[in-house]
């Protein structure tokens, strides 16, 4: 049979005679060249000589058809890819533009009309102008000078749009997103300068958007250009010095003006989102102030021109999160990426050192250090009590106001979680965020000698600048040895880990309590932008608005522990071991977690509307209404729903249509009351009694 078989795969003879061949019963008449018969038996055909040498042309490619190797895998695997890509692509450009939204309201249901659709039924037209100011990142900034590493990107975006080089050219990018260590503004050679316009932060990327949707529906009831500014300012520097160096308070102030003279006389409607909103604080009392340090416009410019302030996220009492940026650089995110691959964020691995070329850029924009936490231990606790004592982190208790006890389904009380220290803000090590104060034993750290200086002769230390480098070990002992940090002494471990820093954060901000607020030095232009150290402008007809998100843990205390050695560390990291006890604890990877929209605690975004300026105040002397519009956060169902319409997310928010409204409402001529005053899901009102403030 192997002759056989053989016999058929040899090619077709050259024409001429054939040889006889027999069906059946025959072992082979074929003759080798040499005319050899070979023999019938099994035996004879091992013996049998080897086929002629070179397999014949088509036996060759049966056999490489036969193979498969680990190229042909991949290039089949990258043309179905690029196959379905082309295809989807052209699905998707052929299919009718409502084919996305008939897919949703097929899984969803109908879907509500947008807010400006809507009220653009009912009626509503644009009435007050608006303005926008927006919040620390989000807004674009471009180059108009830079180092022979920046050639070709003159007007084009650092921060913002595709962030294309950060990916082509990390360190220089870094180099020039920095400021001047010492002074705050630009370093030499460098002019880094924000996007004017709309297109300023209507978009923070393509696809993500932040006040895109709320101009588009804007746009619904008649809002263009020239009824909407955009407040656009660096949002790296400090709030005065965007007016020494870009003079942008000055164009505020006139562009507010113009929006009043060529619309009627009607005061404008302000909306500033997250640091925007303590911008903006800053720019109430600048405008009314003397020169040279305010703008001159008088007692009541504020009373002229501002119909309502209506404030979202605002972080009016600073944010916890803003100390862990600037004590470790993290958040409670990046403690995880750092926790889950630390050769990545933390070692020189491939030279990158991610986390501390954060540090060093970050820790020169002194806008940062405006939202390190006010008003110490007074509001936000200390090592024994906090407002939001007895909150528990179980979902199903942050829509309820004012409830400390649930029940279950047989109406018995249910356990509380253990209680949360949460004004003991830095602790270091879980057992010391949980023991009674009594038995914690804190050493002093304030006039600790720091020691022997960690980079020692390394330049590469030098390079990446963040003052830890100057602390030296003794310093860092001091630091983890006083144990527990409170609200009020925050401020001090700042102090003493970055002096420079806080050297010149303390020349722009201050973060205490004004024991009286007729006191020349509240003049200066350090405490404008805390609401404990100053007054609302006198404007009684003026409406207070604060908007935020609640429903979503957020970032309200840490736990920490020393890093591992090495050179050019950050010494201190967030502890992502410690865990609570069960799914329904408020720790989480090294974080205490409270109510809030993910980024600003209830507390801080709520307190000053719920209680610091209700009614005639220290703090608002005339009176000035004020109201708290809280939005329960809802995430979008499906992915199609994108980032929702419900959410209380800080920055997603944004999309919300039930805010979209309230706000379009107030700009068509609408009064708080009319909104229907307060909106409140969480316990911001008994949280705000529980603080013993002078009002």
């Amino acid at each position: 049979m192997s002759l056989l078989r053989r016999r058929k795969q040899q090619p077709p003879p050259p024409p001429g005679p054939s040889p006889a061949q027999d069906d059946e019963g025959s072992n082979g008449s074929d003759h080798d060249e040499k005319g050899k018969k070979p023999s019938s038996s099994s035996s004879s055909a091992a013996a049998a000589p080897p086929p002629p040498p070179g397999p014949p042309a088509g036996d060759a490619t049966k056999r490489t058809k036969a193979k498969w190797s680990c190229v042909d895998s991949c290039c089949w695997l990258v043309g179905c890819v690029c196959s379905a890509w082309w295809l989807l692509l052209f699905l998707y450009n052929a299919m009718p533009a409502s084919f996305p939204q008939y897919v949703t309201e097929a899984i969803t249901g109908p879907l509500p009309d947008p807010p400006g659709v809507k009220l653009q039924k009912e009626g509503l037209r644009a009435k007050h102008p608006v303005v926008f100011v927006p919040g620390i990142v989000t807004g674009g900034l471009e180059l108009w000078e830079g180092h022979h590493c920046a050639e070709g990107l003159f007007r084009k975006r650092l921060w913002g749009g595709t962030f294309g080089d950060v990916y082509k050219r990390p360190l220089c990018w870094v180099e020039h997103m920095s400021l001047d260590n010492e002074t705050g503004l630009d370093k030499p050679g460098i002019r880094v300068r924000p996007v004017t316009g709309l297109v300023a932060a209507d978009y923070f990327v393509p696809g993500y958007f932040v006040w895109a949707v709320l101009i588009a529906n804007l746009a619904r009831i008649g809002y263009e250009e020239k009824t909407m500014y955009m407040a656009a300012y660096d949002w790296r520097l400090s709030f005065q010095n965007t007016e020494v160096r870009d003079q942008t308070l000055s164009r505020i102030k006139s562009n507010i003006e113009l929006l009043v003279a060529t619309n009627g006389g009607n005061r404008v409607v302000v909306i500033p989102h997250s640091m925007g909103v303590l911008y903006f604080l800053h720019f109430m009392k600048w405008v009314e102030a003397p020169p040279p340090m305010g703008g001159g416009g008088g007692p009541n410019w504020c009373a002229k021109h501002i119909k309502a302030v209506m404030n979202i996220g605002g972080p009016f009492l600073g944010v916890p999160k803003a100390v862990a940026g600037l004590f470790s650089s993290e958040a409670k995110d990046v403690a995880v990426a750092r926790a889950i691959a630390p050769e990545v964020l933390d070692s020189d691995f491939l030279g990158l050192q991610t986390l501390r070329h954060l540090m060093r850029m970050t820790r020169t924009w002194d806008s940062t250090m405006s939202m390190i936490p006010k008003g110490g231990d007074t509001i936000w606790g200390d090592l024994n009590w906090s407002p939001e004592d007895g909150f528990e982190c179980k979902a199903k208790n942050q829509k309820t106001n004012d409830s400390e006890v649930s029940k279950n389904v047989n109406g018995q009380n249910e356990v509380h979680p253990e209680p949360v220290n949460y004004g003991r803000i830095v602790s270091f090590g879980k057992d010391v965020a949980e023991a009674l104060s009594s038995e914690i034993e804190q050493i002093e750290f304030r006039d600790a000698v720091k020691g022997n200086n960690i980079a020692h002769s390394n330049t590469s230390c030098r390079d990446i600048w963040t003052e830890y480098h100057e602390l030296g070990w003794g310093g860092i002992k001091a630091v983890a040895d006083y144990k527990v940090y409170t609200a009020g002494s925050i401020i001090d471990l700042l102090r003493f880990v970055a002096p420079r820093m806080m050297q010149r954060g303390s020349v722009h901000f201050s973060y205490g309590i004004a024991d009286n607020l007729d006191d020349p030095k509240y003049g200066h232009y350090k405490y404008w932008s805390n609401p404990l150290e100053t007054k609302l402008p006198n404007a009684p007809e003026m409406e207070i608005f604060s908007m935020y998100g609640v429903g979503i843990p957020t970032e309200r205390a840490y736990v920490y522990k020393l890093a591992p050695q090495a050179e050019c560390y950050i010494p201190f990291q967030i502890d992502t071991s410690a865990e609570g006890g069960d799914e329904n604890s408020c720790l989480k990877g090294g974080v205490y977690l409270a109510n809030g929209d993910e980024t600003v605690p209830v507390l801080s975004a709520g307190y000053m509307c719920a209680k610091g300026w209700r009614g005639k105040t220290r703090f608002n002397p005339s009176g000035s209404k004020t109201y708290v519009r809280e939005y329960s956060h809802s995430p979008p169902s499906n992915l199609l729903e994108g980032r929702g319409t419900q959410s209380g997310a800080h920055v997603d928010i944004m999309g919300n249509f039930a805010l979209i409204e309230d706000i379009i409402r107030i700009a068509a001529g609408a009064t708080g009351e009319e909104l229907g005053g307060d909106q409140v899901y969480s316990d911001i009102f008994k949280w705000s009694d529980r603080i013993k403030l002078k009002l």
